[in-house]
């Protein structure tokens, strides 16, 4: 029994006594899970890059909002293009193919581009609350030339901040220094740093988010009760109501889907972060790889939440798949629909 125990352990690395062992599934469910990653990073990298050929293309987007968009979408794409597709291997394989110095390039993308991605929706909250709370002044508080400058300090503070947050917890190392096994790409944050982090990525964004988006809600339904008033002046037609609660109940399920699928993404991982004392701990396991695939689902959903819902995107998309996009004067296309 104990030899055949033996002989069923695989490694990372047959010739290697110093191996990382690798866990073995059947054929089919590696083929399951090969095909679901693919359709995953996929989604991410063309919905993404639908987002950033739309922004970029045509001039009616060329917004200061839609610059906010389109940062996060080169951000979101980036992670699709360059973090998934190894994460999901570690994830479905358990073991690290690709060499140390990689790992070392790897874990820095790992935190910059998510971390730029957040900063970006907090970014997008603070935007969209000055132009619903503060419209009359809205054009001359942002303007692009101040959002190309956020933009480009967000990416910049979040490259130096994750770089120390790395290097001061000796992630730039070789495996001897914490004598781990060939085959792994661990990552290591003390306790003091991952409490920091968690302020710094997470918690800050995430309060500026909810608190921002919750004041938006509370003037819009201000907003629907003064338009109620001034219709019900105007005509006793009782159907008025119930267009305005149906605006209401549209607004209140947008800001839900926002926040809900926010926390859904990144709650996981910093939960897991706080009840272990030391996250290098549990590193290396399948469960903290899955929590932090589940925050790179967040630029999964991005393209979905902060594109689909706009009106403009469904003619953009049409354009770029009929290919008009190549047409003399296409980017002067009207995509926001006339309004009688």
């Amino acid at each position: 029994m104990v030899q055949m125990e033996l002989q069923a352990v695989q490694y990372c690395f047959q010739p290697s006594n110093l191996s990382c062992s690798k866990e073995v599934r059947p054929t089919a469910v590696y083929v399951v899970m090969y095909i679901s990653a693919a359709a995953v990073v996929m989604l991410t990298v063309c919905g993404n890059l639908l987002v950033i050929i739309s922004i970029s293309h045509f001039k009616q987007l060329h917004t200061a909002t839609n610059l906010l968009l389109l940062s996060l979408a080169v951000a979101d794409f980036l992670v699709g293009l360059i973090v998934m597709p190894f994460g999901l291997i570690v994830l479905i394989e358990t073991c690290w193919y690709f060499g140390e110095t990689f790992c070392i390039v790897y874990n820095i993308f790992c935190f910059v581009l998510p971390s730029v991605s957040i900063s970006n929706v907090a970014c997008i909250a603070i935007d969209r609350y000055v132009a619903v709370c503060d419209p009359l002044l809205y054009s001359n508080k942002i303007t692009s030339t101040r959002t190309w400058s956020v933009i480009l300090l967000n990416w910049t503070l979040s490259f130096l901040y994750n770089l120390a947050l790395l290097y001061f917890n000796g992630n730039f190392t070789g495996l001897d220094e914490f004598n781990i096994c060939f085959g792994d790409c661990q990552l290591f944050i003390n306790e003091i740093w991952g409490i920091v982090d968690l302020l710094v990525v997470f918690f800050f964004p995430c309060s500026v988010m909810i608190t921002l988006y919750v004041k938006i809600f509370i003037v819009a339904k201000r907003h629907a009760q003064v338009i109620s008033c001034i219709t019900e002046q105007i005509s006793s037609d009782k159907n008025k109501n119930k267009i305005s609660s149906a605006s209401e109940r549209k607004a209140a399920k947008t800001l839900g889907i926002l926040v809900v699928v926010f926390l859904f993404c990144l709650v996981p991982y910093y939960i897991c972060t706080l009840v272990n004392e030391n996250v290098s701990q549990s590193s290396s396991s399948v469960l903290i790889n899955f929590l932090v695939w589940l925050v790179y689902l967040n630029s999964t959903a991005n393209p979905i939440i902060y594109a689909l819902f706009y009106p403009w995107f469904q003619t953009s998309l049409k354009s770029i798949i009929m290919l008009r996009i190549f047409k003399p004067g296409s980017s002067l296309l009207t995509l926001f629909p006339q309004k009688m």
